[in-house]
């Protein structure tokens, strides 16, 4: 009895793991959100595929914020989009300054 007792009551029971992967990817999909926009307009190398990574890994995590994490997918591909357009349109050189 005392061995049911402690797997109903322990830390790290799959309800309170499962929580805590859902919270995670939540924070992932506000974070791939927050990294394509700026990415936008500076350092979309970088950042477009940070986005796209954490879009994609919160989707899979199941998150609650799926809207926000799509796009933030949507934007992460608009800033590799944009760094081509910008390649192509200077002849090979990202930015002028």
């Amino acid at each position: 009895m005392n061995a049911i007792n402690t797997q109903l009551t322990s830390p790290t029971t799959p309800a309170t793991h499962s929580t805590r992967e859902r919270k995670d990817a939540d924070g992932m999909a506000v974070a791939s959100f927050l990294l394509g926009l700026p990415g936008l307009l500076v350092l979309n190398l970088v950042l477009g595929p940070c986005a796209i990574a954490l879009a994609c890994t919160a989707l899979a995590k199941g998150t609650q914020r799926r809207g926000r994490a799509l796009i933030g997918l949507a934007l992460g591909v608009a800033d590799l989009g944009i760094l081509l357009v910008m390649t192509i349109a200077n002849h090979g050189v990202l930015w002028q300054f």
